[in-house]
């Protein structure tokens, strides 16, 4: 028994010097952490004191600060450490400052990272290639890698992770440089190989450059400046107004030449925008072509620079700048250069020379910069003219609201001769009838107001229907056609683009006791027979067919017309 309790006593006595040794070894190892927190206050005590992430999340762009081996570096070094806040008392920074300093710097290229691609290079630009020299080369202290604790690697490890950084520094450096040096090479080849002018467009022939351009007014001349080493030499001759092979049209309009050059006249005039050279005259005055062959264009060619563009106008009417200058504001910034009146000359990075165009009135889309398109077109002619309404309202949603009704007039040609009759018979269905003329002189922002305000536009094929453009979204335009065979015509002038704005569009055809031509020729006459024995050029269709017909409308012919207009707008 007595043996049992010896054996027990001396089991309980080896347990108690156990837990002494490691009770010793627990306090030494804490008296041990202690001193090495003190002395070297790692990088993990830091992030979790100031409540910052834990030295796992760290960064590997953080770079930590080379310890100084002097006595007086070492005693800096305590300091820092009984007051977290101060790092450098030579540069009284706070410690919040050099880590934000440190967590915008340049990360540190590792060795087994794959190898940085062309396109990351280049999109780091020149302030990035500025901040990495600074990383890498620039600043009061030597820098090296993170390591868990704040220890810093030294002798010949500190010296290969130096000599590391610095090789890694100057190869991105160098591929940055050559990064952007072969893409703008790319580029540059591009533009030169390139053709300086497309004549490929049926309607507009275009000239577009990129690089040292000059432009020369008093010699009518674009010059694309040439290289030395450069064999090019194109010269093209251009009138930049979209009526191309119309020489009647153009007989009227100044000749460009544009083409290669290795020497031209010194620059008198600097523009860091680019420029956009179209002409006017041409068929302007009437308001369909003043949209169709500039206003829809120059839209095409000029938005996508957003405002930022200097237009140069050959054979300029100040009296038609005036009437559009809101468009032309919207478009520029910048004031209109008369072409044919300027003594300078110009330089320019980027040129085009003539106008984007495509068929009567529309923008094709699929060719159009950006895409464009002409819901585009009639937003941005509603935004210009600060116009209210973008839609129109189904009818009952506004409370004893009548849907309303525009009826474009004319004084001389393709009348209607009995207007009275068709604006009673509008009134009776339910329509507000609002009778308006539109003519070279109206004002244009009063006249956009009450397009915008209808629900409804009617006409006679003409110019006046080019005021579509200001109604809303899913409003209607009906088109009444003369007669002569010319549907074709009207649906491309104005069918086809108004569709495209997103308007509805109706077309009605006038029968023979209709027009006003019964009253010149006899009903059994070839022109009521085969109208289209008349179609000998366009010039004859419009002295024949528009020029001297006006319209009688049959009201109970034309009334189911707009009875489907009305159940239109009520979907």
């Amino acid at each position: 028994m007595k043996a049992v309790e010896r054996a027990k006593l001396v089991r309980s006595l080896r347990q108690e010097s156990r837990r002494l040794r490691l009770l010793v070894l627990v306090i030494g190892f804490f008296l041990v952490t202690l001193t090495f927190v003190v002395v070297s206050k790692p990088d993990a005590l830091l992030f979790n004191l100031n409540g910052r992430l834990s030295v796992d999340q760290a960064p590997r762009s953080l770079l930590i600060r080379q310890t100084v081996d002097d006595d007086d570096a070492r005693t800096q070094r305590s300091a820092a450490a009984q007051d977290p806040k101060v790092v450098d008392d030579e540069e009284g920074t706070s410690e919040e400052e050099e880590e934000k300093r440190a967590l915008t710097s340049e990360p540190e290229q590792a060795k087994n990272e794959e190898k940085t691609t062309e396109s990351q290079l280049l999109g780091s630009g020149a302030g990035e290639e500025k901040k990495g020299k600074e990383g890498h080369h620039g600043g009061h202290h030597k820098m090296t890698l993170p390591t868990v604790s704040n220890y810093t690697i030294r002798d010949a490890e500190d010296d290969s992770a130096k000599q590391e950084e610095t090789k890694l520094g100057a190869v991105a450096d160098e591929s940055d440089a050559n990064g952007r040096s072969q893409l703008q090479a790319r580029n540059n080849a591009e533009w030169e190989r390139k053709p300086l002018c497309d004549f490929s467009n049926f309607r507009a022939n275009v000239c577009e450059m990129r690089g040292n351009i000059k432009i020369h007014p008093n010699a009518s001349s674009v010059m694309y400046m040439e290289p030395a080493s450069s064999k090019r030499n194109e010269v093209w001759k251009i009138k930049p107004y979209p009526r191309k092979g119309d020489e009647l049209c153009l007989g009227k309009l100044r000749e460009l030449t544009v083409k290669s050059s290795k020497v031209a006249p010194e620059c008198t005039k600097y523009h860091n925008v680019p420029a956009v050279v179209f002409a006017l005259t041409g068929y302007t005055g009437n308001l369909f072509h003043d949209f169709t062959d500039v206003l829809v264009p120059l839209f095409t060619t000029a938005s996508e620079f957003n405002g930022e563009v200097q237009f140069l106008i050959t054979d300029m009417a100040v009296w038609w700048t005036n009437k559009y200058h809101v468009v032309f504001e919207k478009l520029s910034k910048y004031p209109l250069i008369d072409f044919n009146k300027d003594g300078e000359v110009h330089c320019f990075k980027h040129a085009i020379v003539g106008l984007h165009a495509y068929m009567e009135f529309t923008i094709d889309s699929s060719k159009a910069p950006h895409n464009y398109s002409m819901v585009d077109f009639n937003r941005f002619m509603r935004r210009t003219y600060s116009l209210p309404r973008d839609t129109v309202s189904a009818l009952g949603e506004i409370p004893k609201s009548k849907p309303r009704l525009l009826i474009i007039s004319r004084q001389r040609t393709r009348m209607f001769l009995n207007l009275p009759e068709i604006v009673k018979m509008a009134e009776e269905l339910g329509f507000e009838v609002v009778v308006e003329e539109a003519n070279v002189s109206s004002d244009l922002s009063h006249f956009s107001k009450v397009v915008n305000s209808v629900d409804v536009m009617m006409g006679v094929h003409g110019a006046g229907l080019t005021n579509c453009v200001f109604l809303p979204d899913k409003a209607t335009l009906i088109q009444i056609v003369p007669w002569g065979g010319i549907e074709g015509v009207c649906r491309i002038d104005f069918g086809n683009p108004s569709e495209q704005m997103g308007l509805r569009y109706k077309q009605y055809s006038i029968a023979v006791h209709e027009s006003s031509l019964t009253d010149q020729y006899p009903l059994d006459h070839e022109i009521f027979k085969n109208p289209l024995a008349f179609h000998k050029g366009f010039e004859f269709i419009r002295q024949t067919f528009m020029d001297k017909q006006n319209v009688r409308l049959d009201c109970n012919r034309f009334r189911p017309v707009l009875l489907e207009t009305l159940d239109q707008l009520n979907q």
